[in-house]
């Protein structure tokens, strides 16, 4: 097994999209910058995410029964640094609205993904959950990357 501090550098080469997922609950409004989402099925339509369990919102999420994944743009690193952020005002007022399911929506993102949990399965210090997507808003943007500890844009794209 390898130790820590070499997974981590080894996993900062895999540049990823940003992601914020948010819940609600009784009025309680969570969310997070999650970086461990991926799509995961066409039929039925699937993506995960995967939360820290030692995370405060963990609970919530399981409580909730649903989340949603606000994939950020190019523009928005603030909002995953204010999201990832301890001890500070998350749901700033006018950068979110409520959806019809309660969830939070954040302005400005490049896709918000509302999602019903199906499945959750435990790995390691996080659980798995695996989220049926019910709705889905897309907006005009470039993604918001992240590669070797840092933000980055897309940059130059190559021709198919």
């Amino acid at each position: 097994m390898i130790d820590e501090r070499l997974f981590r550098q080894a996993m900062s080469r895999f540049a990823s999209g940003v992601t914020v997922v948010t819940t609600a609950v009784e009025g309680q409004l969570v969310g997070l910058t999650v970086s461990a989402f991926a799509s995961l099925s066409l039929q039925p339509t699937l993506v995960l995410i995967c939360i820290g369990t030692y995370n405060e919102s963990h609970s919530v999420i399981m409580k909730a029964g649903q989340f949603a994944v606000n994939i950020l743009s190019d523009a928005q690193a603030h909002v995953s640094q204010r999201f990832a952020a301890r001890g500070v005002e998350r749901f700033v007022a006018d950068t979110y609205i409520l959806s019809q399911r309660g969830l939070p929506l954040l302005h400005g993102c490049l896709v918000n993904l509302e999602c019903q949990i199906v499945e959750q399965y435990a790995g390691g210090d996080h659980t798995i959950f695996i989220g049926e997507v019910l709705e889905a808003h897309i907006h005009n943007g470039e993604p918001l990357l992240y590669y070797r500890s840092a933000y980055a844009r897309l940059g130059d794209k190559l021709e198919p």
